[in-house]
C-alpha cells in the first residue's frame, strides 16, 4: 500500500471529496484506510452497566485507499507515489517535487546518531563522577 499511518491524504471521491486529512490506521489485507475527519459514522453505544447512559457515538469509517492521494509535505500538492532506493531501502517519494514521503524513516536515523553520540558522552560523565566521589571518601 502506498498509503501509510500518519500521512495527509486528500479525498478524491464520495460525500467527502476534496478534504485533506490525516491516516489514523491503514489496513493493506483490505486496501483501506481511516482518515481523521472523513467518513464519520454514527454509532449506538448500550449501556452496559447501572450507572451508564446510552448514546450516539461518531466513528470514523474505513474507506478505500485508491480514493485518496497522499499529500507531499514539501510542495503541499496531492502527488502519486513513487519508489526510489536509498542506502539498499526502498523509500517512497513525490512525482512532482522528488521529496521523500518517509519522513519517519529519516527522523529514526538522525535519532540513532544524536543516542550514540551522546551515549559515548554519557558514559565517560559517568566515570568521572564515580572517580570524584571515590576521592572524596
Amino acid at each position: 500500500m502506498k498509503v501509510k499511518k500518519n500521512d495527509t491524504v486528500l479525498v478524491l471521491t464520495g460525500k467527502d471529496a476534496g478534504k485533506t486529512g490525516k491516516v489514523l490506521v491503514s489496513i493493506p489485507a483490505d486496501n483501506k484506510v481511516k482518515v481523521d475527519g472523513i467518513n464519520v459514522q454514527m454509532k449506538s453505544k448500550k449501556a452496559r452497566k447501572a450507572n451508564e447512559s446510552s448514546a450516539i457515538v461518531p466513528q470514523v469509517g474505513a474507506i478505500d485507499a485508491s480514493n485518496v492521494m497522499v499529500v507531499c509535505p514539501v510542495c503541499n500538492k496531492a502527488t502519486r507515489v513513487a519508489y526510489t532506493e536509498v542506502e539498499g531501502k526502498k523509500i517512497r517519494v513525490c512525482k512532482k517535487c522528488g521529496a521523500s514521503l518517509d519522513v519517519k524513516a529519516e527522523a529514526k536515523k538522525a535519532v540513532k546518531k544524536a543516542t550514540k553520540a551522546d551515549g559515548a558522552k554519557k558514559t565517560t560523565t559517568r566515570k568521572t563522577t564515580a572517580k570524584k566521589a571515590d576521592k572524596a571518601e
